[in-house]
């Protein structure tokens, strides 16, 4: 079984979560950065792909909404998972993950996970400190990174893929 985690990050925290969850995950895992690609992957060669992004300014970022809309289709043949990483808890945090991933995809998905998230204010702009610290009042680096909730991910997907 070939597995893909695709992802995009705009400081690093969705990578560090991609790169534990390719660890608790069995099997041949390929990550891939959108970010550092020119061409999207050619996801029919693998059995299952792994979406995630962050929330960055209150949506995930384009490029993994340009590869959900560019394989739609062939997604929907595939063993698929759904992450997100954000700094939201409870039902914000869901109602988020709702709006980034399309209903159909959602519903067709395997496992789906919220794994937490980072600020780190080291790695903003100028205007994404300012942004921040007048909507969430945080003027400092904040980690809150799930691990346990990036395992029992992993968890479930490997399960999955054992009972196929």
């Amino acid at each position: 079984m070939k597995c893909l985690i695709v992802f995009s990050t705009s400081h690093g925290t969705t990578e560090k979560a991609s790169k534990l969850l390719s660890h608790y995950f069995e099997g041949n895992v390929e990550l891939v950065d959108l970010n550092k690609i020119i061409f999207q992957p050619k996801i029919d060669r693998y059995d299952t792909i792994i979406i995630g992004g962050s929330i960055h300014l209150g949506s995930i970022q384009k490029k993994v909404r340009q590869f959900i809309k560019t394989n739609l289709d062939l997604l929907l043949t595939k063993r698929v998972g759904l992450f997100l990483c954000c700094m939201n808890e409870g039902e914000l945090a869901k109602e988020q993950f709702n709006k980034v991933y399309p209903i159909q995809l959602r519903e067709h998905s395997v496992a789906n996970g919220l794994f937490g998230g980072e600020l780190l204010f080291s790695q903003m702009n100028f205007l994404e400190r300012q942004i921040i610290t007048k909507v969430k009042g945080i003027s400092s680096d904040v980690a809150n990174l799930n691990e346990q909730s990036i395992r029992a991910f992993a968890k479930q997907m490997n399960e999955k893929l054992a009972s196929s």
